[in-house]
């Protein structure tokens, strides 16, 4: 019991001393605490304004954070001089402020929901990068002096400060929400539900102080008795390790190389999706669990060092001839591109462990820092390389097929092959839903609904639905497609035309507002993100009178036309429209596409609706 008073006593002494050790990153994390605090008071409404400002310097502090660790533990490791120290810190300050800088004056994008800005996802992911190569600096230099740490050991006791810091907030976060619970049962059951989230945002400061507290005294020239403690793996874990994931690793290992074979003989390819995840995980797995039983002496643990480097290499050479296949038939995307930085990670990890062995740990971080950055740099990175390939791509297979000229693309005199539109239709929608892309002023705006794509290009969308690349059975997937033929709609029992605000899985937060005799309406459109079902809702004077969730109409639907292969089919403007009513309104839905499908294998259903406009009138 004493030992482990010890040991707790010696965490929180830890996590107090980090106030002194790392004085910036405590700053910058303090600073992150309060402006969660500040976000949890203000309700949504008053937030909105601010949210951009908000997550700008969220982001700003999280870097600053990172960045201050690896460089006060580079001080501190090489100099553990004073001016070194506040240079560190300062220099954390200053990461933090270019951060803020750089995120707020060129970060932004306005979503097209929302009149505000909102930090984009490639401004998030640079950021999440750096921070990324911070915190893997931090674990290069916190392996030094070579003597009494290495890249392996310096791992292990980051993973295990982490682990520590988690078991410490869970807990600390189930006591204060029990007492905040039973104040609540016994004393004031008013009690808002803000005070567990303020609760929440301090457990998860303490729970990173301790993360940062756990850490031994770096200061060259000095010995912490702690290190060799945090360093050193518990033997559950040496168990863990070397008898149980080894094998597991290893087991895998001859799957993959069976499978490998298979494939090979065989011709059945599996989806690339499957294939890069299943390639992702074996990757990073094993080169982690290289690293982790680097100092094992067990002879299971040393064949294991010695195969998966070797073996990673046989299945990588199998995996780059799936990726050749797969960019031969559909060119660059974001997946193939991700896809194919993890093999020039993996294929490298691989041949320097087999020469270099431990001595490769280093180097193997630095390239994985090098690939991180080049993913998210212009012209190269993900958001740029795979659009422009994409846009070359395309422009090539309209120029062979006679449908571009002068920089404008033509429609097609005749419908052309299955398999050039299946190539037209998924370049069109990978372009239209890349985040940040330039694209040519030839491609219009909503090239990828039905009705534009249509127009432009003179055929239907048709997707793919190849056996031979996916090893998966046509029959498996079936589908109803309906678009809107042309013609006129009768709207004169109707007043207004709305066009609602688009698709959220919260309602509330976007709605269209229409003053009325009645009152004002507001009205939400929304629609499921896990199965697209669409639901209605709509309020007068903030009394809901209507609210309806289309199953009926999907019933209609699916009767009227069943799902099939590739179906396709002709629908009226009847069937495109449904009507709705209340005893204060009646509503008319008119949707420009109508999709329904279904995997058979999975049983599971979506459905996409795409609202062409909303039409209301009051009853007298």
């Amino acid at each position: 019991m004493n030992a482990f008073s010890r040991s707790v006593s010696r965490i929180f002494k830890g996590a107090a001393k980090a106030f002194q050790t790392f004085p910036a990153v405590i700053a910058c994390a303090i600073a992150f605490s309060v402006v969660a605090l500040i976000r949890i008071q203000l309700d949504w409404p008053e937030q909105e304004a601010y949210n951009f400002l908000f997550n700008c310097l969220q982001w700003a502090f999280a870097l600053g954070a990172a960045f201050s660790l690896a460089a006060i533990t580079l001080a501190q490791s090489r100099f553990n001089g004073a001016k070194a120290f506040w240079i560190a810190n300062l220099s954390g300050f200053a990461a933090t402020a270019a951060t803020f800088l750089a995120l707020y004056f060129a970060g932004g994008t306005v979503n097209g929901a929302s009149e505000y800005r909102s930090v984009s996802v490639l401004a998030g992911t640079r950021v999440s990068v750096v921070i990324f190569v911070c915190m893997l600096a931090f674990v290069v230099l916190a392996g030094y002096p070579k003597d009494r740490s290495d890249f392996s050991r310096s791992l292990f006791m980051a993973q295990k400060a982490f682990f520590i810091a988690a078991i410490y907030g869970v807990v600390l976060m189930g006591g204060f929400s029990g007492v905040a619970g039973a104040v609540q049962a016994l004393l004031y059951r008013d009690m808002s539900e803000k005070v567990y989230m303020d609760l929440g945002t301090l457990a998860g400061f303490l729970a990173f102080t301790v993360f940062v507290g756990y850490f031994p005294d770096f200061r060259r020239g000095e010995t912490d008795e702690h290190r060799e403690s945090a360093q050193k793996q518990p033997r559950f874990i040496e168990i863990l390790f070397g008898y149980i994931m080894v094998p597991i690793v290893l087991a895998l290992t001859v799957v993959l190389l069976l499978w490998a074979g298979k494939t090979v003989v065989t011709g059945t390819w599996p989806s690339f999706e499957q294939l890069a995840g299943i390639a992702a995980a074996y990757a990073a797995g094993g080169i982690w669990l290289h690293i982790m039983v680097t100092r094992y002496e067990t002879g299971i643990a040393g064949f294991y060092r010695r195969v998966y480097p070797i073996a990673a290499l046989v299945i990588l050479a199998f995996e780059a001839w799936a990726l050749a296949v797969q960019l031969g038939k559909w060119g660059l995307r974001t997946t193939e591109y991700i896809f194919l930085l993890l093999w020039v990670v993996t294929a490298a990890a691989s041949v320097l462990l087999i020469f270099m062995r431990e001595k490769a740990h280093t180097i193997i971080a630095a390239v994985l820092c090098a690939v991180a950055v080049f993913s998210v740099l212009p012209a190269v990175g993900y958001h740029a390389l795979p659009v422009a390939e994409q846009t070359a791509r395309l422009e090539r297979l309209l120029t062979e097929n006679g449908m571009f000229e002068d920089g404008k693309i033509v429609p097609a005199v005749s419908e052309p092959e299955r398999s050039v539109r299946e190539s037209v239709t998924e370049t069109v929608s990978f372009l239209a839903y890349a985040e940040d892309a330039k694209l040519p002023a030839w491609f219009v705006e909503d090239l990828n609904l039905s009705s534009v794509f249509r127009e432009t290009f003179g055929f239907e969308q048709i997707w793919p639905q190849d056996e031979d690349a996916t090893g998966v059975d046509e029959g498996d997937y079936l589908s109803t497609y309906l678009t809107l033929p042309s013609g006129a709609v009768d709207i004169g029992g109707y007043r207004w035309a709305v066009n609602p605000v688009g698709y959220k899985t919260e309602t509330g937060q976007d709605s269209v507002t229409i003053d009325g005799d009645r009152g004002t309406y507001r009205i939400y459109w929304t629609q499921d993100y896990e199965d697209g079902i669409p639901n209605l809702k709509i309020t007068l004077n903030d009394d809901v009178i209507l609210e309806e969730d289309l199953s009926g109409y999907i019933d209609r639907i699916t009767e009227a036309f069943p799902p099939s292969v590739g179906g396709t089919a002709e629908a009226t403007l009847a069937d495109m429209s449904v009507q709705l009513e209340s005893p204060e309104i009646t509503v008319l839905l008119v949707f420009s596409d109508v999709s329904i499908s279904v995997d058979t294998r999975l049983n599971a259903v979506s459905y996409w609706f795409d609202l062409s406009a909303l039409y209301l009138n009051e009853k007298p």
